[in-house]
């Protein structure tokens, strides 16, 4: 065996260690598979705002946005590179799309504080009517390790056809790692903010007809 390898030519013998060393890497490859996050329980906030008792029920309609939240990838920006670069996580997905996910969590949490929630298609006249709007939902870094979950949103609250009151909220939470474990809590909690945040304006609002 030693003889004939000797009078193997040296440059086939380099070749042939180099494919077998291509052939045992594609043999061993696995895809990645993708890993999917949500919101997690809608466990009682500790600070719960109750229902405003001038509007004990509330019609909400399903989140409108840009069409990047009508799917599941995960967005995040890197405010110190390219802050008009919208990039997506490679092997992180949500598990829902962000507006669906965004309109069942608020939905839920003011249904927690004792409002009775209701869809478009129930019998609603003369019962107030929730529209929002999302014009941000990302995991954006301002540096390399640090983070947060940003949500910019726009609500309108409607009687009858008519505007009682719109307001713009913002909510920041800040990521507990880089990455999209850590941008998902961040987001997660950013969305219960805001839910409180809607229902502490709701109960600044005048709903009497006019």
């Amino acid at each position: 065996m030693t003889a004939y390898l000797l009078r193997f030519p040296i440059r086939s013998l380099i070749a042939l260690a180099a494919s077998s060393l291509i052939l045992a890497g594609c043999g061993s490859t696995k895809t990645q598979e993708s890993t999917s996050f949500d919101f997690g329980p809608a466990t009682p906030l500790q600070q719960a705002t109750p229902a405003p008792a001038s509007m004990p029920a509330l019609v909400v309609i399903d989140f409108t946005g840009p069409s990047a939240l009508e799917n599941e990838r995960m967005y995040y920006r890197l405010a110190y590179a390219d802050a008009l670069q919208a990039r997506t996580y490679a092997h992180s997905r949500w598990a829902n799309e962000p507006l669906q996910m965004l309109t069942q969590r608020v939905k839920t949490r003011l249904a927690q504080s004792g409002m009775k929630v209701l869809s478009a298609t129930d019998a609603s006249t003369g019962v107030p009517l929730l529209r929002v709007e999302v014009d941000d939902f990302v995991h954006a870094f301002s540096g390399v390790n640090q983070s947060e979950g940003r949500i910019t949103l726009r609500a309108s609250l409607f009687n009858d056809h008519r505007l009682l009151d719109q307001r713009t909220f913002t909510r920041t939470t800040p990521a507990p790692s880089a990455d999209a474990p850590g941008g998902a809590r961040a987001l997660a909690a950013s969305t219960d903010a805001v839910a409180s945040d809607i229902l502490a304006w709701l109960a600044t609002v005048d709903t009497r007809k006019r």
